[in-house]
């Protein structure tokens, strides 16, 4: 299976279901400006790969693709509203994301507020409903997962930690929590969540949560190897922000070719994870092996 063109199809399902899930047809025109930056921020772009690795962990247990989408289009609303929000001017002051104008550039800085603001609770609104899941209970464990994921402890608490440590000096353990919470909370909700759809036991949830761990950490380091030496128009957005804002990176402390190795030992640790699942998890293999090559 060639992974990239995996990647493009579960992207365009994801794609499509987000398309239906932020319709303006029924929305009073007051509203219709608001939903046209949602849908900005949501549809068009992106890799998709939260999505895709809350697909393929809920099919290791016989999870149907389509059983699995609504989920996945509630974690992708709040990782774009997430985005929305990192590129305000009080926070990152990004004019370009996904190689054209961010959210703020496009709507206004009003507008973009509201818009990550309304999908952020799109997001629990999706996994509220009967069709996200036909049992109550897995829909509230998905909703508190998700909160935790996204909360103080999670994507938003990072982010303060972020902020809070521009220019100051950082060591390599404290960035790493930072960037479990920011980066590898929505990534290990992603694992997780397939899991809990499955009904997986807890040893299987166990594994899981180790590969996205690994996998997050990866994601982040090769993040930051794209915003040292990455080339603008093929990332898609501004580099070498990192260092101008004095923003602390491992790739900073280590150097980069410490970091492109310590990316490899992720990878690797990230597939030892799955070995539970044998042949099973080769998608989410190939997944991990992605991150170490990405250029974008």
């Amino acid at each position: 299976m060639d992974l990239n063109q995996e990647l493009e199809r579960v992207a365009g399902l994801i794609e499509r279901r987000l398309d239906a899930l932020l319709s303006s047809e029924s929305a009073p025109s007051g509203q219709a400006r608001l939903i046209e930056a949602m849908r900005y921020a949501a549809l068009g772009g992106g890799k998709r790969l939260r999505p895709f690795l809350l697909v393929e962990s809920a099919r290791l247990f016989d999870v149907a693709e389509e059983d699995a989408l609504d989920a996945s289009a509630a974690l992708e609303c709040v990782h774009c509203y997430s985005l929305v929000h990192d590129d305000l001017p009080a926070m990152d002051d990004d004019a370009v994301r996904r190689g054209r104008p961010t959210v703020h550039v496009a709507f206004g800085e009003a507008t973009a507020i509201l818009a990550g603001d309304a999908l952020q609770t799109l997001a629990f609104d999706i996994l509220s409903r009967p069709r996200t899941h036909s049992d109550p209970s897995v829909r509230v464990e998905l909703i508190g997962l998700l909160a935790e994921a996204a909360g103080v402890q999670g994507m938003a608490g990072g982010q303060a930690l972020d902020l809070a440590a521009e220019g100051e000096t950082l060591g390599p353990m404290e960035v790493a929590k930072m960037q479990a919470m920011k980066t590898g909370a929505l990534f290990s909700f992603a694992c997780e969540g397939g899991a809990i759809l499955g009904r997986a036991d807890e040893l299987a949830r166990g594994a899981l949560k180790a590969y996205a761990a690994a996998f997050g950490q990866a994601f982040q380091l090769a993040d930051d190897l794209l915003d040292a030496e990455g080339d603008e128009a093929a990332v898609g957005k501004a580099v070498a922000k990192d260092a101008g804002r004095g923003k602390a990176t491992l790739v900073g402390l280590l150097g980069v070719e410490p970091a492109r190795a310590r990316v490899k030992a992720l990878v690797e640790d990230a597939e030892a994870a799955l070995a539970p699942f044998g042949d099973r998890a080769v998608t989410l293999k190939q997944a991990a092996r992605f991150i170490a090559s990405r250029r974008a």
